[in-house]
């Protein structure tokens, strides 16, 4: 089987690029000298990466995309209440009902990649490979 290095190196830094934010985030806050800001920021983005690291599909191999995708997602949804906390709230944000539109784009995975595993991604037997006669030999 290949190592399927590509897959491991999307999977790690796409997830890595959605929670970088919150670690530049925790500096400047740190900077600021917001330390329960910052801290707690620093804090959730060690979550983040734990849960990318631990709930890696090559790790599961038979378990379900989706089912792996929910504890990042957990994470994500703490980082963006961290962020909302940390900015002053809801109201001195300026939130409206519309702004949750933006959760959409987020749940196409589960419905692109959502059933499949690991293992449904195997490259297909190379009986050529292993010396057996293909559809060409005959």
């Amino acid at each position: 089987m290949a190592k399927r290095t590509g897959e491991k190196v999307g999977w790690t830094v796409g997830w890595l690029g959605g929670f970088i934010w919150m670690a530049i985030l925790a500096v400047i806050f740190l900077m600021q000298q917001k330390w329960i800001q910052g801290f707690l920021g620093i804090f959730l983005f060690a979550i983040a990466v734990a849960s990318i690291i631990s709930f890696a599909p090559w790790r599961h191999p038979s378990i379900p995309y989706w089912r792996l995708m929910i504890p990042s997602y957990v994470a994500l949804l703490g980082s963006v209440v961290w962020a909302v906390w940390s900015f002053g709230g809801i109201e001195k944000l300026g939130f409206n009902g519309m702004h949750l539109l933006w959760i959409v784009p987020l749940l196409i995975p589960f419905g692109s990649v959502g059933r499949r595993t690991w293992n449904d991604f195997h490259a297909p037997h190379d009986a050529a490979a292993d010396g057996q006669p293909t559809d060409a030999d005959c």
